[in-house]
C-alpha cells in the first residue's frame, strides 16, 4: 500500500516520515528506489537530532545521489517546500526537454552491481536448464553384411567408436530370419558434441567398421 507524505519542510511532515522510517533503511524496499528520491527531493536539508531515523536516511540517500551525479548543483526550487534549494547531491545537470524521459530512470530499484548479479544468476540458471536437459538416450539398430558377418568383431568395432558426449551401453543380439542376426545397442549422448546422424555417417559406416556394419538405423531417441 503507497504511503504518502505531506510537509516534508515542516516539523510535523519530518515526524511522519521519522516514524515511517522506524526499522526501516529506505522508504520502500531493501534498495533505493524512485521512493527515497522523490521524498528527498521534498526535504529540504537534513533532519536535525530530534529525528534521527530521517536524519540517518537523508544522509544515506545522499551518498547515493552524490556518487551517481558528481559535481556542483546551481539548485532549484520545490513547490511546497519552502523554496529551498536542492542539495547538490540531488540535483543532475539539466537535460534538453524533448529528449527521452527514460534517459532519467537512473533511480530504479537495481544497482549496475544488482543487475549485474542478476544477469550471472540468468546465465547460470540456463547453463544449469541447459545441462540438466542436454542429453538423449539413443537404440540403434546395427545391420551386418550376412550371416556370415562376425558379430563379436562388429560389436567390438562399433564399440571402439569413443568421442567426448558418447557413452555405449547395453546390446543384444535379435534374429532377422535366415540365420542373420542384427545388434540393437543403447547408447547416452550429450546433444551438444555428439550428433547419431554423423556417428552413424561418418563412423559407424565407414572404414574399417563398414566391413562389418552394412547400415544402422535409429529405433528410439528419447530426451533425458
Amino acid at each position: 500500500m503507497a504511503v504518502t507524505f505531506t510537509d516534508l519542510h515542516t516539523a510535523d511532515g519530518l515526524k511522519a516520515l521519522e516514524q515511517h522510517l522506524d526499522g526501516k533503511t529506505y522508504v520502500s524496499g531493501d534498495a533505493i528506489s524512485k521512493d527515497d528520491v522523490n521524498v528527498f527531493a521534498a526535504v529540504p536539508s537534513k533532519p536535525g537530532a530530534e529525528f534521527p531515523n530521517a536524519a540517518r536516511w537523508y544522509d544515506t540517500v545522499a551518498a547515493a545521489l552524490a556518487s551517481r551525479f558528481p559535481g556542483k548543483a546551481v539548485g532549484m526550487n520545490l513547490p511546497g517546500a519552502g523554496a529551498a534549494s536542492v542539495p547538490a547531491a540531488a540535483a543532475p545537470a539539466a537535460k534538453d526537454a524533448d529528449e527521452d524521459d527514460d534517459d532519467l530512470d537512473l533511480f530504479g530499484d537495481e544497482t549496475e552491481e544488482d543487475k549485474k548479479a542478476a544477469e550471472e544468476r540468468a546465465v547460470s540458471k540456463a547453463s544449469t536448464k541447459k545441462k540438466e536437459s542436454g542429453k538423449s538416450s539413443v537404440l540403434l539398430d546395427v545391420k551386418p553384411w550376412d550371416d556370415e558377418t562376425d558379430m563379436k568383431k562388429l560389436e567390438e568395432a562399433v564399440r571402439s567408436v569413443q568421442m567426448e558426449g558418447l557413452t555405449w551401453g547395453a546390446s543384444k543380439l535379435v534374429p532377422v530370419g535366415y540365420g542373420i542376426k542384427k545388434m540393437t545397442i543403447m547408447l547416452t549422448i550429450v546433444d551438444d558434441l555428439v550428433s547419431v546422424d554423423s556417428l552413424i555417417e561418418e563412423h559407424l559406416t565407414e572404414e574399417p567398421i563398414n566391413e562389418y556394419v552394412q547400415s544402422c538405423d535409429i529405433v528410439a531417441f528419447n530426451k533425458i
